[in-house]
């Protein structure tokens, strides 16, 4: 059984290798997700679908842990978001420009999955380096 670090690594490991087929390894069939973007997801189906989208417009997006803080069944993580920016994205047409911009993850656990992920990025700095 893994702890709710290891299961925080792993997540962010999944995200930077794109291997989403694994989400059902520490994701909860039933996640909560909102992403970053303010796009949410329901279930592990909808999250896919999501993280597929969101990797498909920052294909070499990368995702530095900077700080993780977790107590019991909760915890928080800071993390730089990196990439660049190759298609559609919102309103946005692929730019061809590097981006960085900081973000807030917020973790609840359960029977050793993660069963709720709600994400705060620094949007206005991502929005701007996307023109």
């Amino acid at each position: 059984m893994l702890t709710n670090k290891e299961l925080i690594r792993k997540y962010y490991d999944m995200w930077n290798k794109k291997e989403f087929d694994k989400a059902s390894e520490i994701l909860d069939e039933n996640i909560s997700f909102r992403g970053s973007l303010d796009i949410t997801a329901h279930g592990l189906k909808e999250f896919q679908e999501y993280a597929t989208m969101l990797t498909k417009a920052f294909g070499d997006l990368y995702h530095a842990v900077e700080i993780t803080v977790v107590e019991n069944s909760l915890a928080a993580v800071y993390v730089t978001y990196t990439g660049k920016h190759i298609g559609k994205i919102l309103e946005y047409e692929a730019s061809g420009n590097k981006f960085n911009y900081s973000g807030a993850a917020f973790f609840q656990f359960k029977n050793s999955k993660i069963v709720s992920i709600n994400v705060l990025g620094d949007l206005n700095s991502l929005y701007k380096q996307l023109h």
